[in-house]
């Protein structure tokens, strides 16, 4: 890999509020995108379609190179084995943030495989962004959105989690109820200039922000974009505004 910008919190241009899913098939595509958006984004998330494609050993090589690493590997399995899990991660120092899924015993088992690394910030998933009402009842739950993501922001807090994941419909009532420093990151985040996709509660940057999003994630408008270091900062100023 090419030695990439070495962005951070302070790079020109790049706004810490601003996810990019590296939602690409290879190491190879990942370090590619990377060296074109350059100092365009200082946080970067890595999903589970580079898990299998040296995508540890890429969250490691980035945060030497000086950029915050997301690892979105949404942990759901028995308490013990995301307990090591999660201490197994922690202890690489190759990731800021980890997702687990917001499931009381799951979330309880994060927190004490993390230990004292407090560096690493646990995030509960709540619903994902791609379901709406509708979708709730075929997967057991005879509820809303609203109030599924409600139980388990509480949930998240009473296991020792830093924030959560909810789409931007919901960010205010995460903030409401985990106040200032609780962390709420928000998918789903589509400008107005963008399709929506695959997302059933989308918001534009502005509008996640507003609603008390800390921290957006926006892939495809960025990474299909005919420049994507261009539609970055397009965004970032979009937020800044």
């Amino acid at each position: 890999m090419a030695q990439p910008s070495r962005a951070s919190a302070h790079a020109p241009g790049a706004d810490p509020r601003l996810i990019l899913p590296l939602d690409v098939p290879s190491r190879a595509a990942a370090e590619a995108l990377v060296e074109r958006l350059g100092d365009a984004i200082a946080f970067y998330k890595i999903g589970l379609e580079l898990l299998a494609a040296g995508g540890m050993d890429l969250a490691a090589e980035l945060k030497r190179a000086g950029f915050s690493l997301f690892l979105d590997w949404k942990l759901h399995d028995i308490g013990a084995t995301v307990e090591r899990a999660t201490a197994a991660i922690a202890a690489t120092g190759a990731c800021d943030f980890l997702t687990v899924h917001a499931e009381p015993q799951v979330m309880a088992a994060a927190s004490r495989g993390r230990g004292g690394a407090a560096a690493v910030k646990l995030l509960g998933v709540t619903v994902l962004t791609s379901l709406s009402d509708d979708d709730l009842p075929a997967i057991g739950y005879p509820s809303s959105v609203a109030a599924l993501v409600e139980r388990r922001v509480r949930q998240a807090i009473d296991a020792g989690l830093d924030g959560v994941i909810v789409s931007p419909r919901e960010a205010g009532l995460a903030r409401r109820i985990g106040g200032r420093e609780f962390l709420v990151v928000t998918p789903g985040v589509r400008p107005a200039w963008a399709a929506a996709n695959d997302q059933a509660r989308a918001a534009t940057p502005a509008e996640a922000l507003a609603a008390g999003a800390g921290h957006i994630v926006c892939g495809r408008p960025i990474t299909a974009a005919e420049d994507p270091r261009t539609a970055a900062l397009t965004i970032a100023a979009e937020m800044a505004a």
